[in-house]
């Protein structure tokens, strides 16, 4: 909102005490020695506006107004890339897939080696069930050197991976996530998730210990904890999760299930 706007309102009531409005001074002109703003830059940094403001409603979700928003974004500047991913992303959670992949593609499109694009486009097909296609897309964000967060692209191609029934290939992508970014749960959940369909429950175990260790469980994580030791015949450490699931997530369908088999 323009600060401006209440400054009329404001002489108004300071002309009680003899407020005097001056002569309105323009600006100074332009020095031509500066850098002007061009077009394509101005286009660029009203589309940014409109981005973030896209973002906000997002937040707040109200995915109506961010639509709107991000629809004048890419008005401003069909090329600036978060515009695009804003855009695809809203799409994709009022599930209009199809402009969805527009977007996604476009991004990629205007950035083709760029790591979150690449990863946000596989991440799109790997979910519609193009998982081949992903794969290429995942492997173009790995190898971008100044994407920060390569260990979720490998995250997300082991999980498609493991969709298309590539065990082993899976496994590797989860090792070199968690290589790469030791904290990431994600990746850790599914390279103990991987091993345990692999009937290695001694290292799905450990893994599962280096999971806990970071304090997010969940009713999935304690359920697959359960199976493990169980597995292994490690009684006391199977009812452990138990306790934790049903202590945790009451709820859950994992809890209720585990309290069914539990019945006599």
């Amino acid at each position: 909102m323009r600060r401006d706007r209440f400054l009329p309102g404001l002489c108004a009531m300071l002309l009680i005490a003899g407020c005097h409005r001056g002569p309105v001074i323009p600006p100074p002109p332009a020095d031509p020695k500066l850098p002007q703003e061009t077009k394509a830059q101005k286009a660029q940094s009203a589309a940014d506006v409109h981005t973030r403001l896209a973002q906000h409603y997002i937040d707040i979700n109200n995915l109506q107004g961010a639509l709107e928003k991000v629809k004048l974004a890419v008005n401003e500047d069909p090329t600036y890339v978060p515009a695009q991913t804003v855009m695809a992303y809203i799409y994709e959670r009022i599930n209009d897939l199809p402009n969805a992949e527009i977007h996604y593609r476009k991004a990629v499109e205007l950035q083709p080696d760029k790591g979150d694009t690449n990863n946000n486009l596989g991440q799109f097909l790997c979910h519609e069930g193009k998982a081949q296609e992903s794969l290429g897309y995942f492997a173009k964000a790995v190898a971008d050197p100044f994407y920060q967060t390569p260990d979720v692209a490998l995250t997300n191609q082991g999980i498609c991976q493991l969709q298309m029934g590539d065990r082993a290939s899976a496994l590797g992508s989860f090792r070199q996530a968690t290589q790469r970014n030791p904290g990431n749960a994600t990746a850790l959940l599914q390279l103990t998730n991987a091993l345990y369909l692999n009937h290695d429950y001694f290292h799905a175990s450990a893994f599962m210990q280096r999971f806990d260790a970071l304090g997010q469980a969940s009713p999935e994580s304690l359920k697959l904890g359960y199976e493990i030791e169980s597995h292994m015949g490690n009684t006391d450490s199977a009812q452990n999760y138990v306790k934790r699931l049903v202590s945790q997530f009451p709820d859950s369908e994992q809890a209720q299930a585990l309290n069914q088999n539990a019945r006599p």
